[in-house]
């Protein structure tokens, strides 16, 4: 029997995932719930385990190629002899090497060769034309060229090139769905978005593929872009606090969370999301705490930060940072916060900064580093839908006086 082994799906949000490595080759007997290969999503490096045992056996998708989720990249089968008969390799679309300005789009005959070549790159020269050279498993064609291949192909919705027309979209400008077709969504997204940069007149350039965590950070903060959003600054005194958590050996960007999240339950608001039916209220206080990975930043969260000991949210956070570390962190380790903290501090030409309001929560506070005069600059994020300027000053108001009266810092 012949099953495959489909893409996973790791998080409300993920589409694709780039496969790193195949624990096994192709023969190899798995057993079930073992570890048969590595897959990127947008935060970490996780494991696709075997669903039965059995031995792995081809087409297996290639490594380092970017998969849609659900998609098949391998199959398990109950004999031996049948897996070790399939042993190809499926590789990823082709590339498209840009090393000039020009972005024209392909003639028709260049697309019916593209389509005839399984393994060739697009490549163009300065005065625009265009030549297919084979390059076997090379990773996918941008934008510009699936979508003409789709459009070539005929993969899009009647409803959708109906909408392309009305709205004077280009087909070729539109990027196809995971499934590589396109439909109205994408349509509506292309005539949403702000137009491409345009590179004709600079220099010579290529385009380089985004990191799974880059990409996921660009789309997360597009979708906060129509999060109506208002300001609000405070200066307050951390020389006790400082030297207490050094005494106590704190982290002190971790007693800083834990004040923000009891100073969160004293105002309720500050735990509400807006929401298409209304406003969610949260039960507990949920804090995310920005972390700079080197490649992008992530927020790793600390559930129920206001009730529990602040000891135990240590352990919790070494953990947590342990696993951002080896790239190991799941998405239930980083997502659902619902207030969350950006410090800074630990930059000294810093003296103020605002931050976003990540979907999914009301508000976000930046925390610069301390000036001469001392004090440090507070900045809260917030959503206006749900958060009103005098709830964002007392706020503050309150957080200063428990930063500065620190009988809570246990």
């Amino acid at each position: 029997m012949k099953n495959p082994i489909t893409m996973p799906v790791l998080s409300d949000t993920m589409q694709s995932g780039r496969l790193t490595r195949w624990n096994k080759s192709v023969g190899d007997p798995v057993k079930k719930g073992e570890a048969i290969a590595e897959v990127e999503t947008d935060k970490a490096i996780l494991d696709v385990e075997a669903f039965s045992d059995g031995y792995l056996a081809g087409p297996l998708a290639e490594t380092n190629s970017d998969i849609p989720v659900r998609q098949v990249i391998g199959y398990i089968l109950d004999q031996p002899a049948a897996a070790e008969k399939t042993g190809d390799v499926v590789s990823a679309q082709p590339t498209v090497s840009k090393k000039s300005p020009a972005s024209p789009q392909p003639a028709a005959d260049t697309v019916k060769n593209l389509e005839n070549l399984g393994n060739s790159a697009l490549a163009y020269n300065h005065d625009g034309a265009a030549s297919a050279s084979v390059q076997p498993r090379s990773p996918t064609l941008p934008p510009s060229v699936t979508s003409t291949i789709a459009h070539a192909a005929g993969n899009i919705s009647p409803y959708a090139r109906a909408l392309a027309e009305d709205l004077g979209i280009k087909l070729q400008q539109i990027s196809p769905g995971p499934d590589g077709q396109i439909h109205a969504s994408q349509v509506l997204a292309a005539a949403m978005s702000a137009p491409d940069v345009d590179l004709q007149m600079g220099p010579p350039y290529q385009l380089e593929k985004l990191s799974s965590l880059r990409a996921a950070v660009a789309r997360n903060m597009t979708a906060t872009l129509h999060t109506p959003t208002f300001l609000i600054s405070s200066r307050i005194a951390l020389e006790t606090m400082q030297k207490n958590c050094k005494a106590k050996g704190l982290s002190f960007t971790l007693a800083l969370g834990k004040a923000c999240a009891l100073t969160v339950a004293e105002d309720p608001w500050f735990n509400h999301v807006w929401t298409g039916q209304g406003l969610a209220k949260r039960q507990r206080v949920d804090l995310g705490i920005a972390v700079d990975t080197g490649e992008g930043l992530i927020t790793p969260v600390l559930r129920d930060a206001a009730a529990r000991p602040l000891r135990e949210l240590a352990e919790d956070w070494r953990i947590l940072l342990g696993k951002i570390k080896k790239g190991r962190i799941a998405p239930q380790d980083y997502q659902g916060a619902s207030f969350y903290l950006s410090n800074l501090g630990i930059f000294p030409e810093i003296e103020r900064f605002n931050a976003l309001v990540p979907t999914g929560a009301a508000a976000i506070l930046a925390v610069a580093a301390a000036g001469q005069d001392g004090k440090t600059d507070f900045t809260l994020s917030c959503d206006h839908r749900v958060i009103f300027g005098a709830d964002a000053a007392r706020f503050l108001q309150r957080l200063g006086k428990r930063l500065e009266d620190i009988t809570w810092l246990q």
